[in-house]
């Protein structure tokens, strides 16, 4: 479902200031958990909403209409919105505002107008059950999003808490666990927390053999690292090596160097042109959570290996747009900041990007080749900005001796539109 902007909540009639939405956090012990107002509200309302599984455990209390959430889910939304001003009763998992319905709602509705009375969400029943501090442990939703998230939080000695879609998610966080090298992490499995079913079962990740999983499950993670293991440093410039390429990308030192420049901000969005194996737009993923990415490829080849680099790295949602800049372009959305990795010196390129940035919006650009040097060179005198030369050398081996040898230099022009 889209967002929605914060003019639309303050449109609200201010003649209705009273709260007539509930929101009520309901858990695995349903009726049995709930206070007397909650259960009170719920039996006074004309209409509740809620999921299926909502809807069977309070059925003794719901006096007026239940209404089970429909597909798409916007279309409940818009009914709950259309009866604004009249009691209406939301049922929802746990805590409504993590990882929950209620910030889905209160984008609509205005925080005046909703009462909550929130259950304990199952990342703090679990954390009671293993006896973890919840502000220590990372807290991860897969309910309806890729398992590969959970893949930069796999530090060692780190502890995760990830939230299922179902009782297939043990088993493939135990396999992908596995897979990258971290076998050896403790897995346990909290199914039907606070319910009648509860169970808390811990196995070590190779060795997973659980067998029929409760839907409503949280997997907690102890990290422990193989030899080897895939473990994603949290600085950027991470090794090449962890990237599939073809010889096509940003090298580490140039990388680290490069998104400095880029200065990434929590939530923008960048569009990394030319983009080989993905690894700017990645790297500007990995910053934070909210961080957003659109990669711009020519080479089919290299626009797949960009999207199995995204999986790899734990950041699916990096968007992969195979065409040819300028062209490819056309349609997306505006950036906060723009690399230019290849191409930048194709006719319309320079120029397209300077025009898609708005006002405070940074570009990046870099260049081998004396051609796009040329073309940085000639925006440098015309826009101003940042220019600046990397020479990077390593010590390689000569015979028997050490000596160094110089990369291709780089030249990079980074400028911020006024």
């Amino acid at each position: 479902m889209r967002g929605f902007s914060m003019a639309e909540v303050s449109n609200s009639d201010p003649a209705i200031v009273s709260p007539w939405l509930t929101i009520i956090g309901i858990g695995e012990d349903g009726v049995a958990g709930l206070g007397d107002e909650a259960k009170r509200l719920i039996a006074a309302a004309p209409v509740v909403y809620g999921g299926a599984r909502h809807m069977e455990l309070t059925h003794a209390l719901i006096k007026g209409e239940g209404r089970v959430w429909q597909s798409p889910f916007g279309r409940s939304v818009e009914e709950i919105v259309a009866r604004r001003g009249s009691p209406v009763v939301v049922l929802a998992s746990g805590d409504p505002f993590f990882f929950g319905v209620g910030a889905t709602l209160a984008r609509r509705v205005a925080a005046s107008e909703i009462r909550t009375l929130p259950a304990p969400s199952s990342f703090s029943l679990a954390a009671s059950r293993l006896g973890w501090a919840l502000q220590e442990a990372t807290l991860v939703s897969l309910h309806g999003r890729p398992i590969d998230l959970v893949r930069p939080h796999l530090q060692p000695g780190n502890r995760v808490l990830a939230l299922t879609s179902d009782g297939t998610g043990p088993k493939a966080l135990a396999e992908l666990l596995t897979e990258n090298g971290f076998g050896q992490s403790r897995l346990t499995v909290l199914e039907a927390l606070g319910g009648a079913g509860e169970r808390v079962t811990t196995q070590i990740a190779s060795l997973f053999m659980l067998g029929v999983v409760h839907p409503l499950n949280v997997c907690a993670i102890e990290v422990a690292a193989d030899q080897g293991g895939r473990v994603l440093p949290l600085s950027a410039g991470r090794d090449d090596l962890l990237f599939e390429h073809d010889g096509q990308i940003t090298k580490r030192e140039v990388r680290a160097l490069t998104l400095s420049a880029l200065s990434p901000r929590k939530g923008e969005l960048l569009w990394d042109i030319g983009a080989g194996s993905g690894s700017i737009g990645i790297e500007w993923m990995l910053a934070d959570p909210a961080m957003r990415a659109i990669a711009i490829e020519a080479s089919p080849e290299r626009a797949v290996r960009v999207g199995r680099n995204a999986e790899a790295f734990g950041v699916p949602g990096l968007m992969v747009v195979q065409g040819k800049a300028p062209a490819a372009l056309s349609g997306l959305s505006r950036p906060d900041a723009i690399f230019i990795g290849g191409g930048g010196s194709e006719p319309g390129v320079m120029d397209a990007a300077v025009a898609a940035l708005g006002e405070g919006g940074r570009l990046v650009a870099n260049a081998v080749t004396t051609e796009m040097e040329a073309v940085l060179l000639q925006r440098h005198a015309q826009l101003g900005g940042s220019l600046i030369r990397i020479d990077i050398a390593r010590a390689l081996p000569i015979g028997g001796m050490t000596g160094w040898r110089p990369a291709m230099p780089v030249t990079q022009w980074s400028w911020t539109k006024s």
